[in-house]
């Protein structure tokens, strides 16, 4: 379960937990709070954070495919890219989140900087 951290720029920053447990190349769901987020470990490197559902038709974003920092929904293949959060298929944007990670190794997610 996601640990609430302190924040002095208003916004709700999360623990999740140790980034070895999410693979290279996949993404998995959290929850938190009262939100779902996907967050994926994409083979280039880096952490990205999203909403969790396609904006489409509610897809699971975090079983979706990865290359690069595109990601696809496994229901009707809308495609993201993951550093931006545009709709690469479509018009649009899905909410992403700025991930930090710890010099243990553990994600942080700021809940309060998020960009549609």
């Amino acid at each position: 379960m996601p640990a609430d951290l302190d924040t002095k720029h208003g916004g709700r920053r999360l623990s999740l937990g140790p980034l070895c447990q999410i693979p290279v190349g996949e993404g998995r769901g959290f929850e938190a709070g009262n939100e779902r987020i996907a967050v994926f470990r994409p083979r280039c490197g880096g952490v990205y954070a999203t909403q969790a559902h396609c904006p489409h038709r509610g897809g699971p974003l975090a079983d979706g495919l990865l290359g690069g920092t595109t990601l696809v929904c496994p229901l009707h293949a809308w495609r993201f890219d993951l550093a931006s959060g545009e709709v690469l298929t479509g018009g649009g944007r899905i909410t992403t989140y700025r991930v930090v990670l710890t010099a243990d190794g553990d994600m942080v997610i700021d809940l309060g900087i998020g960009s549609p």
